[in-house]
């Protein structure tokens, strides 16, 4: 990354003395930074630290990635927001945060599913990328993106006590497929969602992966490529696994149609468009007329303990094993905190064969 030689004023030059009085980093380093463009896709919890400490060190351009709502669950571990938050795009929640924390540098936000369809478009403009994500579908679809417009993945994972930081397609390095060419069984690595995670984890986890941006951009230091780096707080032990790259993960010029599939995952591509929407006040009229319905709740178990509105509760991970349960017939109205997770639940119902299925617009955020 050859960068300009952008002027600094007496705020930034304050700002980033610290990374000046660094004979490694210098005027010439936080050049470097106040150019970089970097695209974080994820704006959780492992995307909240990573999104800080990038701002706090200068990167010029962040963009955040993420079609989510912030949910109260997620204010064990997502430092980003707040309580007040609860409901608001992950994105736009973040981007205000990041703009009071630094109002020198240029936020982008993304409020968009990644999908095949918009990937390369979406980080074409970017030098850098930093995964942020929780499903196996879209780290494959981010590596194949990275990989065909030749751009340096930084990548990041956890599970329970545990994490996972590499660096994927750094200067001929090998990519995500050469350590993983096949996802897990489907229900085999399963979310925080469904198993939870200590919420210190990913802060840490994610302070990694800023370290390791900060250093590809920096050109300073041994970055993480061909090594894997295993985090196990519990023990607080640290392990590293070389691995090696495979030339033909390395050539890829064109994305797969379809990851979800390629995962064995439900996805909101699994059927054209979006599932039909109703709105809160649309299903407290039906609930009132006695029409039949199927009012399905996707949530977890400790959401729904916390708040129910009648319906019957099946996680979404839940959801594929349980199908035969439900009746094709009957109309079914889905339920989650914001209307994600119901939107991949519709269009999953929808694919084998429910003839009418609805998401609940906004989730319990609405009702």
């Amino acid at each position: 990354m050859t960068p300009t030689q952008p002027s600094f004023s007496a705020a930034e030059t304050t700002r980033y003395s610290r990374h000046l009085l660094l004979p490694e980093i210098g005027l010439a380093g936080q050049q470097k930074l106040k150019v970089a463009r970097v695209l974080v896709v994820g704006c959780g919890g492992l995307g909240c630290p990573v999104l800080q400490y990038l701002a706090a060190a200068g990167v010029g351009t962040l963009g955040l990635l993420d079609f989510d709502t912030v949910d109260d669950s997620n204010l064990q571990r997502q430092v980003l927001y707040a309580t007040a938050d609860v409901g608001r795009p992950k994105a736009v929640a973040a981007a205000e945060k990041l703009h009071a924390q630094n109002p020198l540098i240029e936020l982008r936000t993304h409020q968009v599913l990644l999908s095949a369809a918009n990937a390369l478009g979406l980080f074409a403009d970017y030098e850098l990328v930093v995964d942020c994500s929780d499903n196996f579908a879209t780290r494959y679809l981010v590596n194949d993106a990275c990989v065909v417009l030749g751009k340096p993945l930084v990548f990041g994972a956890i599970f329970k006590f545990e994490g996972q930081v590499a660096v994927f397609n750094y200067q001929g390095g090998p990519t995500y497929r050469c350590l993983y060419p096949e996802p897990p069984a489907p229900g085999a690595a399963p979310n925080c969602a469904e198993i939870g995670v200590l919420g210190v984890l990913p802060g840490l986890v994610g302070t990694l992966q800023a370290t390791e941006a900060l250093k590809i951009i920096l050109e300073l230091g041994e970055v993480l490529s061909g090594r894997l780096l295993l985090v196990d707080a519990l023990a607080m032990r640290f392990q590293t696994i070389r691995f090696r790259a495979v030339p033909a993960n390395q050539r890829l010029t064109a994305l797969a149609p379809d990851y979800a599939a390629f995962c064995g995952e439900a996805s909101l591509e699994a059927a054209p468009g979006r599932a039909a929407e109703i709105s809160a006040d649309e299903l407290k009229v039906w609930q009132q007329s006695g029409r039949p319905l199927q009012l399905l709740d996707v949530r977890e178990p400790h959401e729904h303990a916390r708040r129910s509105i009648g319906g019957r509760l099946i996680p979404l991970a839940q959801l594929p094993e349980q199908l035969g349960s439900l009746r094709p017939a009957v109309p079914v109205v889905v339920h989650c905190a914001s209307g994600v997770r119901s939107q991949k639940a519709a269009l999953l119902l929808r694919a084998h064969g429910f003839a009418e299925v609805y998401s609940l617009r906004n989730g319990l955020a609405d009702y």
